[in-house]
């Protein structure tokens, strides 16, 4: 290349011109190359099927399903079991994929190029397409179609295995919580039997049965009142009766067991009820002297009880008292019923004293219960926090199980949502692979800038003087005169073989572009 020479378009065409036959030969040697090439790559056909996921029968408003996933994630986890070693080598035994391959490398690489030929593109929300690459265009169907129902097949058992295993673990859970649930309610109840009666639900019980005893008490001390108002009345009448002076004709001494009757215990004990009966007039119930009546007639009392038991009342008794004048003996007898009466009355007392203290302690017990109400409400809200929990969690099981049941079911009937084959794979009728107008063109290509860059490299070796411009530029002379080109018998030899060479060149490269083309349009 001359130093600061510049190249202008007509330069450039002419150096186009004048090397074409470079441009043509590397075109021609590009284009060969590649249809050689392109004839030697073996056809790769390619059979693909589309597989939709149809929803369910049943509104999911009545059955959910067990597998609730996006189509994305299922495909993913259902990819990785399809395209597995153990079931790969399974089809490409059944359907004796690769068989010159499995001569040269070992099954592991063998299922690795079919892994490389099997394609999974997901199109839209609820469709997939699967596709595989085989040399045989038969083979790539079968190949599709085995691997759309198997991963039709492998969805349903992994729905069915999830729907058993959710069912089973639902169940397992569900009887732990029963468990545990009885074992709290056996406690709950245990403390119910244990603190009976002083539980919170039973304060309200405690004070309507605080008020029942103490109607019953205020009854009874009204009951006791009158009882004690006709014992006092029963006492004036004796002490009235005792105080009448009646003549009356002397009564024989009579004599039992050495002692006299006049001077028994039964007077005694009359005497000292009419004491306690002028008391009683006189001085309240507290006072010391009426409580020393009550002892002394006490006392005689069971000291007369005891005679009466030791010695029964004697004839001459009997017969003296009916000696005795009509009024007398009136008078006594009234004295006696009277006495009979007081001994009922104080019968009586008694008995509704012992049942008094009956009732107190009935009151004391129901208030000792209310007492006691706010310790065991806070220890029943602690045991039944935790029972209330396990009883929620339990509701909730046991409704999360029947849902599982259900989804197995609707697994089990085939009606659950499911993957169908929407377009059924078919046999290609024309290989997708190799691209051979593509690759023609492409050797085409690759010729013209080869020869583009061996002109150029030519270009820049040639340090020759083309013209008139050349020489005043690098030798810095004016051109005086210019001899023209005399072509001898050699040179014009030579331009007539560059002729048919290049000749020779266009035609190989239009030849190769038409056989082709033939090919194509045979294809």
């Amino acid at each position: 290349m001359l130093p600061g020479k510049k190249y202008s378009p007509e330069d450039i065409l002419r150096i186009a011109v004048r090397r074409s036959w470079l441009i043509v030969v590397t075109v021609a040697i590009g284009a060969g190359l590649a249809l050689i090439v392109s004839r030697r790559l073996p056809n790769k056909f390619r059979s693909e099927t589309m597989i939709m996921l149809i929803p369910q029968r049943i509104p999911e408003t009545y059955v959910k399903g067990a597998v609730t996933a996006r189509i994305e994630d299922r495909l993913n986890a259902l990819e990785d079991q399809i395209l597995s070693r153990s079931r790969l080598e399974r089809i490409i035994r059944d359907l004796d994929l690769y068989r010159a391959l499995r001569q040269r490398l070992p099954m592991e690489d063998v299922v690795q190029r079919m892994r490389e030929d099997i394609v999974f593109k997901i199109e839209g929300k609820e469709s997939f397409r699967l596709s595989y690459v085989s040399q045989e265009a038969v083979t790539a169907q079968k190949a599709t179609e085995r691997l759309a129902s198997l991963f039709i097949e492998e969805n349903m058992r992994d729905r069915e295995n999830i729907a058993e295993d959710t069912n089973q673990f639902l169940d397992a859970q569900l009887e732990d919580a029963k468990r545990r649930l009885l074992e709290h309610e056996k406690k709950v109840e245990e403390y119910r039997t244990r603190y009976g009666g002083e539980l919170p639900t039973q304060v309200a019980a405690n004070l309507q049965a605080i008020q029942n005893v103490q109607v019953q008490l205020q009854s009874l001390a009204d009951t006791a009142d009158r009882a004690r108002e006709r014992r006092l009345n029963f006492e004036r009448q004796i002490a009235d009766l005792q105080a009448q002076l009646i003549p009356t004709p002397p009564v024989p001494t009579v004599v039992q067991e050495g002692a006299l009757v006049g001077e028994s215990t039964a007077q005694q004990l009359e005497a000292a009820r009419a004491a306690l009966a002028q008391a009683r007039l006189r001085y309240t119930s507290d006072h010391p002297d009426v409580k020393s009546a009550q002892r002394k007639v006490s006392e005689l009392e069971a000291q007369a009880a005891a005679e009466d038991a030791r010695r029964p009342p004697s004839d001459s008794s009997v017969a003296a008292l009916k000696e005795l004048p009509p009024a007398e003996r009136q008078r006594q007898q009234r004295i006696r019923d009277l006495k009979l009466q007081i001994d009922d009355i104080d019968r009586q007392l008694k008995e509704k004293q012992e049942q008094e203290q009956r009732l107190r302690g009935a009151v004391a017990d129901y208030q000792a219960k209310l007492d006691a109400a706010p310790k065991r409400e806070s220890e029943l809200v602690e045991l039944t926090r935790d029972y209330t929990t396990l009883q929620a969690s339990y509701q909730r099981l046991l409704e999360k199980r029947e849902e599982a049941k259900l989804a197995a079911n609707l697994e089990r009937r085939d009606i659950g949502e499911q993957f169908r084959v929407l377009d059924a794979a078919k046999v290609p009728e024309r290989p997708f692979s190799p691209n051979r107008i593509l690759i023609n063109g492409a050797g085409a290509g690759g010729g013209l800038a080869l020869g583009v860059l061996l002109i150029v490299l030519l270009e820049y070796l040639d340090s020759s003087l083309k013209n008139e411009n050349d020489v005043v530029r690098v030798l810095n002379v004016r051109v005086l005169a210019q001899v023209p080109l005399i072509n001898a018998g050699t040179e014009h030899e030579r331009r007539k073989w560059w002729v048919a060479l290049w000749t020779a060149g266009a035609v190989a490269g239009v030849a190769s572009a038409a056989a082709v083309v033939l090919w194509r349009l045979r294809l």
